[in-house]
């Protein structure tokens, strides 16, 4: 088989995995409830973290290929430029990152303020988003993996007393300026 039917053949095997992954992401993220800061986790082989902590045996899914392990908080700024500043070692397969985000329908989009693409315009525009009435709160998972697999997983926050039930949606697509950033950490 050629390399690169191997590698689309490889990238299909794992986007299974790498779903799991982004689920399992938002799900250790959830438990700790909302208004959390950005959270970035290193992707790396279970096997390997056993190997040098054993001790975690008990806290880990040994069957698993890959084990998310937190990292330090980000620094506080544009997630953009965070971003641009990580690369991994070669013992991390891959990397996921929630953040909680303002979701719009389509439509209230058009109501927000247009303008350029400076850091007042950003901060206006994020403001806009946040005090608009048909606003959604959500928790965005993206996952990648070296190989290019990418998930993203998307909780939308119950919208109120009778509605505390959060809705989750997953799609490798949901956002894909944040898993080219993701992709970026592992450029050489």
């Amino acid at each position: 088989m050629p390399d690169s039917e191997q590698q689309a053949e490889t990238n299909q095997s794992m986007n299974p995995s790498v779903a799991a992954l982004a689920r399992e992401v938002e799900d250790f993220v959830a438990s700790g409830g909302w208004d959390q800061p950005p959270q970035l986790f290193a992707l790396v082989p279970t096997a390997d973290l056993l190997s040098q902590q054993p001790e975690l045996a008990a806290q880990l899914d040994a069957a698993s290929p890959l084990t998310p392990v937190a990292q330090e908080e980000l620094p506080e700024g544009d997630l953009a430029e965070a971003l641009g500043r990580i690369a991994w070692p070669e013992a991390v397969h891959g990397c996921a990152l929630a953040q909680e985000i303002i979701v719009l329908p389509p439509d209230a989009e058009q109501e927000l303020p247009g303008g350029g693409h400076g850091d007042e315009d950003a901060k206006r525009l994020r403001q806009a988003a946040a005090d608009h009435p048909r606003r959604t709160e959500a928790r965005l998972v993206a996952a990648v993996l070296r190989d290019g697999s990418a998930a993203c997983v998307l909780r939308l926050r119950g919208l109120g007393e009778g509605d505390s039930v959060d809705e989750v949606v997953e799609h490798p697509e949901l956002a894909p300026n944040l898993v080219d950033a993701l992709k970026a950490t592992f450029a050489p």
